[in-house]
């Protein structure tokens, strides 16, 4: 990464670079980049600039410029074990006698968890 910001670098000041190296550096930072982290070097200024996610290699796969907004997922249903049978409901605040679910892991996502669906680029 310390590389390709180098010769990025180089190729915008213009330090004595011909004409033929600053087109083959230029080429090959930004194959690079979009090898490496799938986006060109403008893709990453505009993510940079704008705080989205936002790829040409999105486009080619057919998807829009820029990664959308997950919305929240929904919470999962709350079952029960009953005679025989497992009974789900979408409100556990509803039922009358409040009974222990069947499936003890967490049913929201940590701040942790949250932070990381929402993070922006980079």
């Amino acid at each position: 990464m310390k590389m390709f910001l180098l010769l990025s670098l180089l190729s915008l000041a213009g330090c004595g670079l011909s004409t033929n190296l600053a087109a083959t550096v230029a080429v090959a930072s930004s194959v690079g980049s979009i090898a490496t982290i799938h986006r060109s070097p403008a893709d990453a200024v505009y993510s940079f600039i704008t705080g989205k996610d936002c790829s040409i290699v999105r486009l080619d796969e057919n998807k829009s410029y820029c990664r959308p907004v997950e919305p929240p997922p929904e919470p999962p249903e709350f079952c029960t074990r009953t005679l025989g049978s497992v009974n789900c409901w979408r409100d556990p605040a509803t039922l009358p006698d409040h009974p222990r679910g069947v499936a003890e892991g967490p049913s929201v996502l940590t701040p942790e968890q949250e932070a990381n669906r929402v993070r922006t680029w980079p």
